[in-house]
């Protein structure tokens, strides 16, 4: 993937929704601009990739509870809809991320380690974590209610995409010139992401509010410890790898939506 090239010129927002859809999801959308500006715009608009894609997922687990279905099943169908939705290059890049710090070698051998197409024990062990958190999370959330367990995939979803829109930000390097990560890395500004975070909490907080005041609280909490969480992981493969790639963003969105679940599941 080729690194955006320079601009002065600011991207009009329907190129930047296009950059944010046609990069982090499957849906048909094509991106017309490829540069810094659009991917600007793309890394501000991440979240709202990811309302729609936990929408869908959301769509799919009350459906099936309407069938007749158990919590479980709707956990895991839940669960499968933003992996289809991405082609599974955010689990990907979590295993890649996890065999790349796990092997504990240097910069330049992790990443290289990275960028092979099989995946390694540390690899493996995470995702099976990972995905058995957040179908456990999911399946608690859905046994509570059905608007309990959409509530849990949109707020997911959603601080899973805003971790890239901060990992994206001012000052955070790319750790390869090229791919993905080099792409995204630094086009957002401190003061943009940190607004888009903002709004983020304030709406997670909104949507809990049609359960109740706990559900408040506890939806803008899944959010910001999402994100601090995020950050922590992004810190580390920051010293580690010398800066983000493609590999790291995808491990930031899982990391995030499994802290986010992981919330809502606590508590009544």
């Amino acid at each position: 993937m080729p690194e955006p090239s320079a601009t002065s010129s600011p991207a009009p927002w329907p190129d930047g929704l296009r950059f944010a859809f046609g990069t982090l999801t499957v849906l048909p959308v094509r991106v017309t601009r490829w540069d810094r500006a659009a991917a600007r715009g793309g890394m501000l608009c991440a979240p709202l990739a990811g309302l729609v894609v936990g929408a869908c997922a959301a769509a799919l687990g009350v459906l099936l509870l309407r069938l007749g279905a158990g919590p479980l099943l709707a956990a895991v169908a839940t669960v499968a809809v933003p992996a289809a939705l991405t082609r599974g290059l955010h689990l990907d890049g979590l295993a890649d991320t996890a065999d790349g710090l796990g092997s504990g070698k240097p910069a330049e051998d992790a990443l290289r380690i990275m960028k092979q197409s099989d995946i390694g024990p540390f690899g493996v062990l995470t995702l099976v974590l990972v995905l058995l958190a957040q179908v456990a999370a999911l399946a608690q959330a859905f046994g509570g209610s059905w608007a309990r367990g959409a509530l849990a995939a949109v707020v997911s979803a959603t601080a899973a995409r805003l971790a890239l829109t901060l990992a994206a930000r001012d000052g955070v390097p790319a750790a390869r010139p090229e791919g993905l990560g080099a792409a995204v890395a630094g086009v957002v500004p401190t003061g943009g992401a940190l607004a888009v975070a903002v709004a983020v909490v304030a709406a997670a907080g909104a949507g809990g509010a049609c359960l109740g005041a706990y559900d408040t609280v506890r939806a803008a909490l899944a959010v910001v410890a999402a994100v601090a969480v995020a950050e922590l992981l992004l810190r580390h493969c920051t010293r580690r790898f010398g800066g983000v790639t493609g590999d790291v963003f995808g491990g930031l969105a899982e990391t995030a939506a499994t802290t986010a679940l992981v919330v809502l599941s606590l508590g009544r």
